[in-house]
């Protein structure tokens, strides 16, 4: 099983496009922690949703991937993330939507994941 973790970043309008560059590099580093499976962490955006209404205004998403809830728990509590999140985002921040799942086993595959055998988060 893999725990699939999803946000969406939205920013208040007179944020600088230089600052929303710097959080996403930054959001980027995070995939370097032990507990983001396989190193799997990607970054979009700007949204290129057409039309644009339907992006309800989002900027940025993340989608990372871990092992199990306690990998999750890791991640969401490093003071990576925490730095990252503090200095980049919530200052600017208008909104943000997190939704993560458990994906059935059957689908590892279509991960990626399948037949992985080894004991560390990555």
């Amino acid at each position: 099983m893999t725990i699939v973790h999803i946000v969406l970043f939205k920013f208040r309008c007179e944020t600088e496009l230089n600052i929303r560059a710097a959080f996403v590099r930054e959001l980027k580093s995070l995939k370097n922690l032990a507990c983001v499976k396989h190193q799997r962490l990607i970054v979009g955006g700007p949204s290129i949703t057409d039309p644009a209404s339907k992006s309800k205004g989002f900027h940025y998403a993340l989608v990372s991937y871990h092992a199990d809830r306690a990998a999750l728990n890791r991640y969401q509590a490093s003071s990576e993330h925490a730095r990252v999140t503090s200095q980049y985002f919530i200052p600017y921040q208008e909104d943000l939507v997190r939704f993560d799942f458990e994906t059935d086993p059957e689908d590892e595959d279509l991960l990626g994941f399948g037949g992985w055998a080894g004991g560390v988060d990555r």
